[in-house]
């Protein structure tokens, strides 16, 4: 086909323009969030996607007299935007589908270890046969394994790439048992009781601040761009009246770097609220902004007619 055609030809292209160590980062990510298919492919895509936007933003821009300055910044951020919050996602769904599967995971190894099985024949052997994300990991871990990294390396990688302190605490405990040689079967089942334990504590956690997070939500993306779109509205209002001073223009600049400020914090701290950890707080900045700035705009721009002061 066509398009498939095209694809491949600009994955060649990107291929040979961009640096390899830049695809092997992407390709992480990529793998990170499950998706299976070469960083050059899912670029060139993204390209075509990026080209097909702007065609039709342009068209829209020409038909209803648009700033084709504004189409062109929607035609990038939107569709980058989308996939960084895509990819984030997917992330975050897949490292949560591991860490809840890991404690049967772990009974399952602990009872083929009862039977006798190394742990290595036992890894190797549940890869072969389990299903689900978890088990891709392991299937890399055993390929890592049979490339030549030790045991320890390719589990610590696993819980690097996965980005799991539960992960990276558990398998520490594991691999010390196996090169003590403890009774490891008796450890494993310890570990899994103990996941499941602070599984536990996590779901109650973040059902007992579930009220304060509908609450930064509401009033992120409705309450304050309504209230500072209102503001806009008062001011274009004053000025229509001839009574506008200086801070009625400057008001909805004002207001517009107020919402972007009160956005972004609101991400973070529900970051914090959730996880207890600031560097997820990008993955919620960037959508309660987008959404804030929708409905800031939407009254900004159809307050006035709606409340008849036009």
């Amino acid at each position: 086909m066509f398009i498939e055609d095209l694809i491949n030809k600009l994955s060649d292209m990107i291929e040979n323009k961009i640096n390899q160590s830049i695809l092997m980062g992407f390709q992480e990510y990529l793998l990170k969030a499950g998706i299976f298919t070469l960083a050059s492919q899912i670029l060139a895509i993204l390209i075509l996607i990026y080209v097909v936007i702007l065609i039709l933003l342009t068209l829209f821009s020409i038909m209803l007299s648009f700033n084709i300055f504004y189409a062109i910044i929607l035609a990038i951020f939107v569709p980058t935007i989308a996939f960084i919050l895509i990819l984030f996602m997917k992330i975050e769904n897949r490292a949560g589908e591991i860490e809840n599967s890991i404690p049967d995971f772990l009974r399952q190894l602990s009872s083929m270890l009862r039977v006798g099985l190394s742990l290595e024949n036992a890894l190797v052997d549940m890869s072969n046969h389990g299903k689900g994300p978890l088990y891709d990991e392991l299937r890399r871990v055993v390929v890592e394994i049979r490339m030549g990294k030790s045991l320890d390396e390719s589990f610590n990688n696993m819980a690097m790439r996965l980005d799991s302190k539960d992960l990276e605490r558990s398998f520490k405990i594991i691999l010390n048992a196996h090169k003590s040689g403890g009774s490891l079967s008796d450890i494993i089942l310890d570990v899994s009781d103990d996941l499941r334990a602070m599984m536990v504590l996590k779901r109650e956690r973040k059902a007992s601040v579930m009220m304060s997070i509908m609450f930064l939500l509401i009033a992120s993306t409705v309450a304050a761009p309504f209230a500072l779109g209102m503001v806009g509205v008062y001011s274009a209002f004053m000025i229509d009246l001839g009574k506008g001073g200086a801070i009625c223009e400057v008001a909805p600049l004002a207001a517009e770097i107020y919402l972007i400020i009160h956005s972004i914090l609101a991400g973070f701290l529900i970051a914090l609220i959730m996880y207890g950890d600031l560097k997820k707080g990008l993955r919620y900045s960037i959508p309660i902004t987008c959404s804030a700035f929708l409905v800031f705009y939407l009254i900004n721009n159809f307050g006035p007619a709606f409340f008849g002061l036009i």
